[in-house]
């Protein structure tokens, strides 16, 4: 190498999602849609699910905050909640709960129409990071606390084909979210979430 060449610029670092410029390095592949039998399934199992909506919404909430607290940072009606009988408590904690889980519902209830359970979680990725701001890993969490609550609750439904039915669900949900966060040029990098 002459003195004129300077070294090949290194490579750039590893972003968390929605990296610098849309650049998404951490956003997961996209999942294999669901066929007509998982669909089925999902459906099936969600309506055991939806008739204590409230009910269990507010057991995801409560152990999703419990279990990470630094989401609460996005509440503020219930940031400073440490009691979980305390959030179970709260009109704010429920009423969150279940618009979370009337979110799900219409994912649910849409699962044949890929453009209505596109344009349903574009809207609900694009809010949570414009005008929440919350980190997209906090999806991903939230997923993982949604199937933890779901088998525990719901054991005679949820068997181990039945969780893996519903892991590959919200792998697609959380790829059309994090999709969301990169089209608005998301560009707050945090390890804060874990």
């Amino acid at each position: 190498m002459s003195r004129r060449e300077s070294p090949p610029p290194p490579p750039p670092p590893p972003q968390l999602l929605g990296g610098q410029g849309g650049d998404c390095e951490d956003r997961p592949e996209r999942t294999e849609p669901l066929s007509d039998s998982e669909r089925e399934i999902i459906q099936d199992t969600w309506g055991h699910v939806y008739k204590n909506r409230e009910d269990v919404g507010v057991s995801v909430l409560i152990r999703f905050f419990v279990n990470f607290p630094s989401a609460k940072q996005y509440f503020s009606q219930f940031q400073d909640m440490e009691d979980p009988e305390e959030m179970e408590q709260s009109s704010q904690l429920r009423q969150h709960a279940c618009r979370v889980m009337n979110a799900i519902n219409t994912v649910v209830e849409n699962l044949n129409d890929p453009e209505k359970v596109s344009s349903v979680l574009a809207l609900v990725g694009k809010a949570h990071a414009i005008k929440h701001k919350v980190e997209p890993i906090y999806f991903k969490i939230l997923s993982g606390v949604i199937l933890e609550v779901l088998s525990e609750d719901f054991p005679d439904f949820f068997t181990a084909e039945v969780q893996l039915v519903w892991t590959k669900l919200m792998g697609a949900l959380y790829w059309h979210v994090t999709g969301a966060y990169t089209d608005v040029g998301w560009l707050q990098v945090s390890s804060s979430a874990v």
